[in-house]
């Protein structure tokens, strides 16, 4: 038998976007995620699954530069063209609301993509692999 249908018969479902916004546990949706801010932690304290299995890589990132990119940029376009405030506005504005977004919006897609990894089974195949 398999891991995952191991999984299924102990552990109840557990929606991999809700666990995954929470920073929780993708078996069992009770233990931590992470460790400290973006830290993935070593494994689950409540159910004990091992997080090694855990590559977000580079997507949560990519994700994320675009989405808030898109975001900040269209809102201070639309304060350059409605209003013409000064150059040192934008900064003072734009600057601090895209590093606050984004590593707000890091968190939850880290968090999610992981969770996501988890219930699609995407790392199996990566494990099996020889180095």
């Amino acid at each position: 038998m398999s891991a995952g249908a191991d999984d299924r018969a102990h552990y109840p479902h557990v929606d991999p976007v809700r666990a995954g916004l929470a920073a929780r546990c993708p078996r069992c949706g009770e233990g931590r995620l992470f460790s400290g801010f973006l830290a993935v932690d070593a494994r689950c304290e409540a159910c004990g699954l091992d997080y090694s299995f855990a590559d977000s890589g580079d997507g949560p990132a990519a994700f994320v530069i675009l989405i808030i990119g898109f975001v900040v940029v269209g809102l201070a376009l639309y304060v350059e063209v409605s209003y013409q405030p000064p150059l040192w506005l934008h900064f003072l504005i734009w600057v601090p609301l895209a590093i606050g977004l984004s590593l707000g919006a890091m968190r939850l897609a880290k968090g999610l993509l992981i969770t996501l990894q988890y219930a699609n089974k995407a790392a199996e195949g990566r494990l099996d692999r020889p180095k």
